[in-house]
C-alpha cells in the first residue's frame, strides 16, 4: 500500500517563490518560523480581533474573538506537535531532523486556519451560501459551471483561507503570502473540491485554486485518491489532524468557559462537565485544589487548563498510535473521536450540552440573525454593482472597493469572487458600518 513519507511531507519551499528556494541555507529562524511571524504581522490576522467566534464581540465581559481563539489554538497545536515529534524522532532516527519543524509548522497553520472566515462567525458562511442557493444570487446558476456554482453555494471558510494565503490579489506579489508548502497543506482539512462536498458543504479549495493545491499536494507526496479526469481528492496531510484537534479542543472548552462567564451555564454544571474528563482519583485531587479558590471563574479556569492538558496528551497519543494509517490515508475522522473512552466521552458530553445550551442561546441566535441580514444586504448591493457596473449606483459602490479586489475581472464568476473576497475580509464592525451607510442610517462625519 502506498504511504506518505515524512521527508517529503516536511518541505520549506515557498509557494510562488519556488525559483528562489535554497534548501541548504542554514538559518536560526527557519522558513517555518518565518511563516508564523509573517502571519502575526499581517493585516488579515489582525482583523480577526473584530470577528465573532461564537458570542457577540465583548462589552463589559471579555469573550473570545477569532484572533484570541487562533492564538490559543496555535499554543495548543504546538504543544501537541512537540509531544508527537519527541516520539517520532525516536521511532524514525534517520528522519529525526524533519521532526524538529513540526511545532512551528502546526503553530503557523493554527494561526491561519480561520483567516478565510467571514464576519459573524459560522452564520456568515451560511449567509453567503444561501444568498446564492435561495436568495438574490440564484439567477447566476444558469451562467456558471457546476463547479463554480458549488463553490458559491457551499462557501467554506477553510477553502477561503487557502485562497487568502495563495491568491495574487491586485498589486500584491506572486504567491500571495508566499507560505511554505507544508504549512499550506496543513490548513486544508478537506482536501477535495466543492463538487465532492457533503451536505455540510465542507471542501478545501475553490475552482480557482485547484491547480495551486494540486501543485502543493504533489510536491509533498500527498496521496491522490481520485483518478485522472475525476474531481480532485487527496488524503490529508498528516499535520492537518493536529491542527484540527487543537481547534476542536479550543473551541469546545473555551466556548464553555465563555458561556460560564456570560452566565449562560451555571458553575455547578460547568464543574460537573469538566470533571467528567477524569477518573475518581484525579477528580478528588482537583476538587481539593478548587476548594482553596473562592472565585468561580478561577475554579473554571483551573479545570479548563486541566482538560486542555488531558486532551492534548490523548490526541498526541492517538496520532502516534495511528501513524501508519494516517500516512497511508486510511485513518478516518478527527483524532478526538479515536481517543480512549474516558476523554472521548467527556468531550462528547460537552459537545451535546454546548449544542443545546450555548449555540442555541439568545445571544448566539441574535448575532446569527443580525449577521445574516447584514451580509445578505451587502451581497445584494455589491454583486449587483459588479454585474451591472454601468449603473450610477454601481459606480458609486465600486469606487469604495479596495483596489486589491479585481471587480473588472473578465468573467462573471471572477467578479462575484471579488465581492466575496471583500465581504469575507470584513470585520463585524466594518460590515455593520457599511450596512448602516448604504441604508442611510449613518452619515460620515467631517
Amino acid at each position: 500500500m502506498a504511504k506518505m513519507k515524512w521527508q517529503a511531507l516536511i518541505n520549506d519551499k515557498r509557494f510562488g517563490l519556488e525559483d528562489y528556494h535554497d534548501p541548504k541555507k542554514n538559518l536560526t529562524r527557519t522558513d517555518f518560523r518565518r511563516d508564523y511571524d509573517r502571519l502575526v504581522f499581517s493585516s488579515p490576522f489582525r482583523r480577526l480581533q473584530n470577528k465573532t467566534q461564537v458570542f457577540p464581540l465583548p462589552g463589559s465581559i471579555f469573550v473570545h474573538n477569532r484572533l484570541t481563539h487562533s492564538m490559543e489554538v496555535a499554543c495548543v497545536g504546538k504543544s501537541m506537535a512537540d509531544n508527537i515529534a519527541a516520539v517520532l524522532r525516536q521511532r524514525h532516527p534517520a528522519d529525526s531532523e524533519v521532526f524538529d519543524h513540526l511545532g512551528d509548522i502546526v503553530a503557523a497553520a493554527c494561526l491561519a486556519h480561520d483567516l478565510g472566515n467571514p464576519p459573524f462567525g459560522h452564520s456568515g458562511e451560511k449567509a453567503i451560501g444561501t444568498f446564492f442557493s435561495e436568495g438574490a444570487g440564484l439567477p447566476l446558476r444558469e451562467r456558471l459551471t457546476h463547479a463554480q456554482w458549488c463553490d458559491l453555494t457551499r462557501f467554506e471558510g477553510n477553502a477561503n483561507a487557502f485562497r487568502v494565503l495563495t491568491h495574487q490579489f491586485n498589486g500584491r506579489r506572486k504567491g500571495g503570502f508566499a507560505m511554505t508548502y507544508s504549512m499550506l497543506a496543513s490548513i486544508v482539512k478537506y482536501p477535495f473540491e466543492s463538487t465532492l462536498s457533503t451536505d455540510k458543504g465542507k471542501f478545501g479549495f475553490f475552482t480557482t485554486e485547484k491547480d495551486d493545491f494540486v501543485k502543493v499536494a504533489d510536491e509533498l507526496g500527498m496521496l491522490r485518491l481520485s483518478a485522472d479526469g475525476e474531481p480532485v481528492r487527496y488524503a490529508r496531510h498528516p499535520l492537518v489532524y493536529i491542527v484540527e484537534a487543537a481547534d476542536d479542543i479550543c473551541y469546545q472548552v473555551m466556548d464553555i468557559e465563555d458561556a460560564h462567564k456570560l452566565r449562560i451555564l451555571p458553575t455547578a454544571m460547568v464543574t460537573d462537565m469538566l470533571l467528567g474528563f477524569f477518573d475518581d482519583d484525579r477528580r478528588s485531587h482537583m476538587q481539593r485544589i478548587m476548594d482553596t479558590v473562592a472565585d468561580p471563574n478561577e475554579k473554571i479556569a483551573y479545570l479548563r487548563s486541566c482538560v486542555v492538558g488531558a486532551l492534548v496528551d490523548q490526541c498526541a497519543r492517538t496520532f502516534i498510535d495511528n501513524e501508519d494509517s494516517i500516512l497511508d490515508g486510511t485513518f478516518t475522522g478527527p483524532l478526538i473521536r479515536h481517543m480512549r473512552p474516558l476523554e472521548r466521552d467527556g468531550y462528547l458530553r460537552c459537545a451535546g450540552i454546548s449544542a443545546e445550551k450555548i449555540y442555541r442561546s439568545a445571544e448566539v441566535v441574535d448575532i446569527e440573525l443580525a449577521g445574516n441580514r447584514i451580509i445578505t444586504f451587502l451581497l445584494e448591493r455589491l454583486v449587483q454593482a459588479v454585474l451591472q457596473p454601468d449603473l450610477n449606483y454601481s459606480k458609486l459602490l465600486l469606487a469604495k472597493f479596495p483596489e486589491q479586489y479585481y471587480v473588472g475581472a473578465p468573467t462573471e464568476f471572477g467578479r462575484v469572487q471579488a465581492v466575496l473576497d471583500h465581504v469575507s475580509a470584513m470585520t463585524d464592525v466594518y460590515a455593520l458600518d457599511l450596512y448602516r451607510k448604504l441604508n442611510g442610517m449613518s452619515l460620515p462625519a467631517v
